[in-house]
């Protein structure tokens, strides 16, 4: 067999965020927390929505998908580094390697495409009140986030596929917290014309057309907002989007930082940084800010805050009498 068509690399040493050992243990409790927080954070969001019948909407629909999805993708990634801090094994077997990276690069495009249609859905609920119930039907709205989860794994499945045809003869050693595309594909000592040809292709085919729906989108929000005559009417409607916005902004700055830069000019320690913001700090801060800046969702959560605490109340007040 051709050498250059074998992968000699059993297993690949993840090196991580530090190699300073007195930040270990520091490193490890901020993420326990994030990931704690992450956990948390989108569980409830998901449990008020289901619990609160007012919240049956359209737009609380693509929330709870994203939730999930936001729970799937930081658990692809924090485990391994939990593990990595708290025991200090780096290493990790190259078929873990490639499902790590299938599976976040599939979450990561399903995140995308969810985003696209919580954007469509803002826009049609600004941009066309009267006929909202018609275009965001329960039948769209399944199909959509069908659609999302779907659509979203394609790129992962062909992205990991040429992937898994290079050949790692060299270092195993990658410069990063998990096995992140880019990383690896400065490892491989075969030509990765063909992942990063593939990896542009679909960012040009589905990201940037996601992208582009979603900046059309927030266009005609933003100018039916100008149009609106009350100032009333304009926070209103700006707080209907407002958070979204924020979600959007932070996810597509992050990620079109790192994958639309060619790999000649990538940066490894720009990465990490930026790869911890869309792994870890945006799944947690996704939660809080839709809760925070969302009346709905507050006064939902404190509806079933009060039906948690009433329980045991009532439970005394029985083995009372």
């Amino acid at each position: 067999m051709d050498i250059e068509n074998m992968t000699l690399v059993a297993e690949f040493i993840i090196l991580g965020l530090s190699d300073n050992p007195q930040l270990q243990v520091p490193l490890f409790l901020v993420f326990l927390v994030i990931y704690i927080i992450t956990l948390l954070g989108n569980l409830v969001i998901i449990t008020v929505i289901y619990a609160d019948p007012r919240l049956h909407t359209p737009m609380y629909f693509f929330l709870c998908s994203l939730s999930l999805t936001d729970i799937c993708c930081t658990s692809t990634v924090i485990p391994k580094l939990l593990e990595i801090f708290l025991s200090g094994n780096k290493t990790i077997s190259y078929a873990g390697c490639m499902v790590q990276l299938y599976f976040f690069l599939g979450f990561t495009g399903i995140e995308a495409f969810l985003l696209t249609a919580m954007a469509y859905d803002r826009y049609a609920a600004v941009c066309h009140p009267l006929h909202y119930s018609v275009i965001m039907n329960q039948r769209a709205c399944v199909l959509l986030t069908a659609t999302s989860w779907i659509i979203g794994f394609l790129p992962s499945e062909t992205i990991t596929a040429s992937v898994t045809r290079l050949s790692f003869c060299g270092s195993n050693k990658v410069n990063h917290f998990f096995c992140e595309l880019m990383p690896l594909l400065k490892l491989s000592c075969t030509d990765t014309a063909g992942p990063e040809t593939i990896l542009f292709v679909e960012i040009a085919l589905l990201s940037v057309p996601a992208f582009l729906v979603t900046l059309i989108s927030y266009t005609y929000i933003i100018s039916a907002i100008l149009r609106i005559r009350s100032a009333e009417g304009k926070r209103k409607a700006f707080n209907t989007c407002s958070s979204h916005l924020i979600v959007i902004s932070i996810y597509y700055l992050s990620l079109f930082s790192i994958y639309m830069s060619p790999s000649s000019t990538y940066s490894q320690e720009q990465g990490k940084i930026l790869s911890v913001v869309y792994t870890s700090v945006t799944p947690m801060l996704n939660p809080i800010i839709y809760s925070l800046r969302n009346k709905e969702v507050k006064d939902a959560l404190r509806k079933v805050i009060g039906k948690l605490l009433k329980k045991p109340h009532d439970v005394q007040i029985k083995a009372g009498y």
